[in-house]
């Protein structure tokens, strides 16, 4: 297929009706009306929910508003961006010092190539196609490819072992792998023998070091389908609903076994419309919006910020180096210069890092003027967030000797919108950016809600808060205590179908009036705010029944303790609170791995006061008595404020590297594995609680094992 020609008559009729679709929808005319859906959503025979692969569920659709919209296909969806975009720039891969592009007809054009390819490898209907790899335009194209061929796109994340790699493509039934690299090829080659659905594997970067059946570089693929005729892929594309699952995105197993959340095309397709609507995109028509893909494109932000709200809005989506985590995101942000930027805390808080060590490095000077500038910056900015319009003389001054400049570093100066979500962020964190005039808006939601749920926008945003719940969806708060703190449930055309094959997983969270219960706990402010409080799997409940949610005591002493990198609260079930503790140190650039060395910004804070540690075995086991002293000062500071002795931390220990992905501490998302870490360090929890004795002084503190 030439990338700029649409062929298909059902393309073509679909492409003619769009131009004639109302401007209130902004959507393109359907072979399903919403009163056809309304009338199959009164049919008994179909749930809101459902744990089977090829099943149905019923829409949730609304009288009036954004819920009311048509459904459409993932299909219908690209073809809208063809019409609208389809020679407007849509990926953009580096090759050396090259970028290369694809515009919307390419990509739609290589998407067919794909679907032809996995059906000439014998993909069944409702089988799953895993993706394995980094981020690049091979990943997008075999996850739309996939989709358009009636398989299921399936993720897997890089840093999944073998046997994690197994449970996946074995759970969703994978016909065909596609892998980036021979690193990640080994994996799947260790575990294929029991893998019985699995048909080919397919390698998307590098060359090929050994040859298998079944075995194809991307070349060789994207050939494959060539004599697939058109139409043959045109009627599995016609027979698709919206109302069915395409897309598996398995959550990160910090509580157990991965589940598959069965995304529906619907999903996909309203919440990329609704949330672009909400952060206020812009169609390329009007001014073409700009994203660097590099987070997990198996976690559903990164699917939805870098292939399903581009596609939505004619978006172009830049892809990083593949060790864009371990320093080089910054050169790509430099380069491409985006309009939008989502980051996981941990993204921001090195960003805080490193521009606080390049701070420390300045001349007296020119800190005093930054130190200024962001006292001006903060205090305008959380004016600007109660409703104060006007800009200070002084603000526009720190704006153009400070503020303008480190955007500019960061390649953030074009960015209007700066995002991040995933997992919880530190105030400290937050002010820091919002004093160099950098919002950083928090967005909540999770796989189970095709990703967000509530977002932040530049007027109508709180420090610490989540935001305002998207247009056409509902926010519940289950059962609130006297605080008004309760479980957040979820009400929206972006909630998932079920979790695939576990259908009591899928009633635990899913009532039996289609709430989706989050397991977060939050609540109102008097202005609609979602506040996150907790997570109901992580509260400690100890010995004495006292329900302590760990996050904000962990923060706070984050906050107090600027050495700190990662605090962990132990308490469930105990007599009292003790905490793990780990150290900023740098990481190994290749590996992902903590090293020992302690960072720039640590080794000052240390100097400060007056110790000469440089490395984190130079402090743990008690051997530097002054930090361990700062560390007990932050800790009683956060338990004078304690309501109550059952709150107070009791004891702690240092441990001698921090967590991190390698170590298996950390998610994908740099979500900690609260279950996982209290595995791995029984012995020394179990130490805190051998002796009856209930320590506070440095001389009782617990050395490492």
């Amino acid at each position: 297929m030439e990338p700029n020609r649409v062929e298909t008559s059902e393309e073509l009729k679909v492409m003619q009706t769009s131009s004639e679709s109302s401007p209130q929808s902004q959507m393109i005319q359907l072979d399903v009306t919403s009163e056809e859906v309304s009338s199959r959503s009164a049919n008994s025979a179909l749930n809101l929910w459902t744990s089977q692969c090829d099943g149905e569920v019923m829409l949730r659709m609304e009288e009036s508003g954004m819920a009311k919209l048509p459904p459409i296909t993932v299909h219908q969806l690209f073809l809208e961006a063809v019409r609208k975009y389809g020679d407007y720039v849509a990926l953009a891969s580096k090759q050396g010092d090259q970028w290369i592009k694809l515009t919307y007809k390419q990509y739609y054009a290589d998407c067919r190539k794909a679907a032809k390819g996995f059906l000439k490898l014998g993909l069944e209907r409702y089988r799953g196609v895993g993706i394995l790899g980094f981020n690049s335009p091979e990943w997008f194209i075999a996850d739309v490819g996939a989709i358009l061929a009636g398989g299921l796109a399936c993720g897997i994340y890089t840093t999944n072992s073998a046997d994690a790699c197994h449970y996946v493509a074995d759970n969703c039934e994978a016909n065909i792998l596609v892998v980036e690299n021979h690193k990640q090829l080994q994996k799947i080659l260790q575990v294929m023998d029991n893998l019985p659905h699995l048909k080919a594997i397919i390698q998307y970067k590098d060359e090929l070091k050994e040859k298998r059946p079944n075995l194809y570089t991307w070349a060789e693929f994207i050939q494959l389908g060539k004599d697939i005729p058109d139409s043959q892929l045109d009627e599995i594309i016609a027979s698709q609903k919206p109302n069915q699952c395409c897309t598996l995105i398995y959550t990160s197993g910090t509580t157990g076994q991965p589940k598959g959340v069965m995304l529906s095309q619907d999903n996909i397709t309203w919440t990329a419309l609704v949330a672009g609507k909400n952060v206020r995109l812009r169609e390329a028509t009007d001014l073409q919006e700009t994203v660097v893909s590099y987070l997990p494109l198996s976690h559903v932000a990164a699917q939805m910020i870098d292939i399903w709200l581009p596609i939505r809005f004619g978006g172009a989506t830049y892809f990083a180096q593949p060790d864009a985590l371990k320093g080089s995101l910054v050169n790509t942000l430099r380069e491409v210069r985006p309009t939008a930027f989502m980051g996981v805390p941990r993204v921001w808080e090195k960003m805080q890092e490193r521009m606080k060590a390049v701070g420390a490095k300045s001349s007296t000077l020119r800190r005093k003027v930054a130190a200024w500038a962001k006292d001006v910056g903060l205090y305008t900015n959380l004016k600007r967030m109660n409703g104060m319009s006007s800009e200070p003389v002084t603000f526009r001054v720190a704006n153009k000797l400070v503020f303008k400049k480190v955007r500019k570093a960061l390649g953030l100066d074009q960015c209007a919108k700066c995002y991040t979500g995933a997992a919880p962020i530190t105030k400290d964190t937050l002010e820091f950016f919002l004093s160099l005039n950098i919002p950083v808006y928090e967005l909540y939601g999770m796989s189970e809600s095709s990703g967000p749920h509530t977002v932040s926008v530049s007027d109508a945003f709180r420090l610490m808060s989540c935001g305002k719940v998207l247009s056409g969806c509902k926010t519940k708060i289950f059962q609130p205590d006297r605080d008004g703190n309760g479980e957040i449930l979820f009400w929206g055309r972006h909630v998932f179908m079920g979790y695939l094959n576990m259908e009591d997983k899928t009633k635990e969270v899913l009532d039996e009036e289609g709430w989706l219960h989050s397991g977060d706990l939050g609540k109102h402010d008097e202005r609609e705010f979602l506040f996150i409080t907790g997570r109901i799997k992580e509260l400690i409940i100890t010995a004495g029944g006292e329900n302590i949610p760990p996050v904000p005591i962990e923060d706070a002493l984050k906050e107090s303790v600027p050495i700190i990198s990662n605090a962990m609260l132990i308490g469930d079930k105990r007599k009292f609170l003790s905490m793990l503790i780990t150290l900023k140190c740098n990481i190994n650039g290749e590996t992902g791995e903590p090293e020992d060395d302690l960072t720039p910004e640590s080794i000052e804070f240390c100097q400060k006061l007056g110790s000469k540690a440089m490395k984190v075995s130079d402090i743990v086991g008690g051997k530097d008595k002054t930090i361990y002293a700062v560390i007990q000062e932050g800790i009683n500071m956060i338990n004078e404020k304690a309501t109550s002795n059952a709150q107070k931390i009791q004891k702690w220990i240092i441990l001698e590297r921090d967590f991190s992905i390698f170590g298996g501490e950390l998610g994908p998302t740099m979500k900690l594995k609260r279950p996982i870490v209290l595995k791995m360090y029984k012995d020394q929890i179990d130490s805190f609680y051998m002796d009856a004795v209930t320590p506070t002084t440095l001389e009782n503190m617990l050395p490492p094992k």
